[in-house]
C-alpha cells in the first residue's frame, strides 16, 4: 500500500466517524430540544457543523471530490442545523 493510499484510507475513516458522530448528535439534539441538556447538544452539533463545512471547502480547494472523501453524502446546512 502507498503512502497516498494510507493518507486516503485514514481520511476516508476519519471522515465516516465524524459523519456517525455529528448523525447521533443530531438525532440526540432532536430529542432535547427546550432542555438544558438540549442546549448543549445543539452547541455539540453545531461544532460538528463547523468542522464538516470546513473539511469539505478544504477539499474542494484542493480539488479532491467530496465523494471519494466520504463528505458528498451530507449538507451541513441542512442536516446539522
Amino acid at each position: 500500500m502507498s503512502r497516498s493510499d494510507t493518507y486516503l484510507d485514514y481520511l476516508v475513516a476519519t471522515n465516516e466517524l465524524l459523519l456517525e458522530f455529528a448523525r447521533e448528535a443530531r438525532g440526540k439534539l432532536d430529542a432535547t430540544r427546550g432542555t438544558e441538556e438540549g442546549e448543549f447538544n445543539a452547541g455539540y452539533v453545531m461544532g460538528f457543523h463547523r468542522v464538516i463545512s470546513l473539511m469539505q471547502q478544504q477539499a474542494e480547494a484542493f480539488g479532491i471530490d467530496l465523494d471519494v472523501v466520504g463528505l458528498k453524502d451530507i449538507d451541513p446546512n441542512r442536516d446539522l442545523t
